[in-house]
């Protein structure tokens, strides 16, 4: 018998190459490629729609999708109102951080009104039944199919045609059509392009459940995420009890959005008031400690940012930033130095995002900067003050959007002072809050002095 042929497989991009490198050819990644035998090209796709001719794109008719609520809000609020008829969901995240969890509990409320279907291929139906009796839920609607063979699940979607099927997880399915194992390269993208077309076709919503890598990164090819309508990521720590749902791609709202939860013995929680998780709750003034308002899509969240400015011990000193970008700390401490005059080349200076959240817009800039003074000083800001701005190289305080929202959302939870970019400034006064107006770095380090 001849030897089957080889062929290696990039983990990251899903491309291929005859022979083993160290970095594939395709998107540079190093160590991706594993081997895997190559599979015959047979066509295993139908059309997804029978009538394809070209149209006039002014003659299609386009209206709004209709949605499902999933009767959990802050779901909802990351799919963008609901889940999409014929939509394909993709929902990452770290082992046990609560993802089979919430998809149980969204198909138990939306059992009621709509024809849904759980495909488990990582626990047995009586595993499924426990969690579904633990969280106390009424789970007498819901179809449940324990199988990891694709053709199986493709046979039961068409016999039931349910609304919502949600498939745990797609690593575990399988295809006849390739011997490879389940989870490898060709198994997920083959799997996932299966479902995705199908879905498609039917008008069934399917969500997935992926993987992650020790990178925090989905387990399979890339691809995937292009495959599909929605990217949801899990986030949090495994051993706090709160949890954040963010969008990274969404076809049918916008992206970035945030939904926040708190595991429970009931499952997972809504949390009505997010920025009370992120702000610490201190018996006084504390040095070192800068309350800012944060935007996350459509939300205005308040996070406290904590900085320490301890004097270094080493020839070089520390830069340590959690939840927050450590390149553009270390670009912060120059414009302090260049423009503020205050100098921080023999300190070290740690800051850090209250509550486990990750701060990646620049609106931070000034509130970072604030508390670094405020530590190196050991001179606390005022208990309900407010900061937001973007910090340019040339010591300039820029303006960030949605700003009059940010502030609103201050004065909600009684913060009476507010430094902010004057370009943010509102045109009529807003009650219950002074606003600080700054140009330049050196005015909003000069109103601590």
């Amino acid at each position: 018998m001849a030897k089957p042929k080889s062929i290696y497989s990039c983990t990251e991009c899903g491309g291929q190459t005859p022979k083993w490198q160290g970095q594939c050819p395709h998107c540079q990644a190093w160590n991706t490629l594993v081997e895997a035998i190559a599979e015959k090209t047979v066509s295993r796709f139908t059309p997804v729609s029978v009538t394809s001719e070209v149209q006039n794109l002014s003659e299609v008719e386009a209206g709004e999708e209709p949605r499902y609520s999933t009767g959990v809000v802050e779901f909802d609020r990351v799919l963008g109102g609901g889940l999409v008829h014929g939509g394909v969901v993709l929902l990452g995240g770290d082992p046990g951080i609560g993802k089979s969890t919430l998809l149980l509990q969204a198909l138990c409320h939306m059992s009621a009104a709509r024809n849904v279907l759980y495909v488990s291929g990582e626990e047995s139906a009586r595993q499924v039944a426990l969690r579904a009796k633990r969280l106390a839920l009424d789970a007498k609607a819901v179809h449940l199919l324990a199988e990891i063979r694709l053709e199986r699940i493709q046979a039961v979607l068409a016999e039931r045609k349910p609304d919502i099927a949600v498939i745990d997880s797609i690593q575990t399915v399988y295809s006849d059509a390739l011997q490879s194992a389940p989870g490898s390269v060709a198994q997920v993208r083959e799997c996932a392009a299966q479902l995705t077309r199908l879905a498609k076709a039917s008008g069934t919503c399917i969500i997935l459940v992926g993987h992650v890598t020790k990178e925090g990164a989905l387990a399979g090819p890339r691809v995937l995420e292009h495959m599909v309508d929605t990217v949801l990521y899990f986030e949090g720590d495994t051993h706090s009890s709160f949890r954040l749902i963010r969008a990274f791609k969404n076809r049918f709202g916008a992206v970035n959005e945030l939904g926040v939860f708190a595991m429970s013995e009931k499952g997972l929680r809504e949390v009505s008031n997010p920025s009370a998780l992120f702000l610490s709750h201190h018996g006084g003034q504390v040095p070192g400690s800068c309350v800012m308002v944060t935007q996350e899509g459509t939300r205005p969240l308040l996070v406290e940012i904590q900085a320490l400015v301890d004097e270094a011990h080493a020839p070089n000193p520390r830069r340590l930033s959690v939840g927050l970008e450590q390149n553009r700390l270390a670009m912060l401490l120059a414009v302090l130095h260049r423009h503020a005059g205050i100098p921080c080349f023999d300190q070290d200076v740690f800051v850090n995002a209250v509550g486990g959240v990750k701060i990646t817009e620049p609106g931070a800039d000034l509130a970072v900067l604030l508390a670094i003074v405020s530590s190196l000083k050991n001179k606390p800001l005022p208990e309900k003050m407010v900061v937001f701005g973007e910090v340019g190289l040339a010591g300039e305080v820029r303006p960030v959007q949605r700003g009059q929202e940010r502030l609103k959302e201050a004065v909600k939870l009684g913060f009476t002072q507010a430094i902010i970019p004057k370009a943010n400034k509102p045109k009529q006064a807003i009650s219950g809050i002074e606003i600080i107006a700054v140009e330049r770095v050196e005015e909003a380090v000069a109103k601590m002095r």
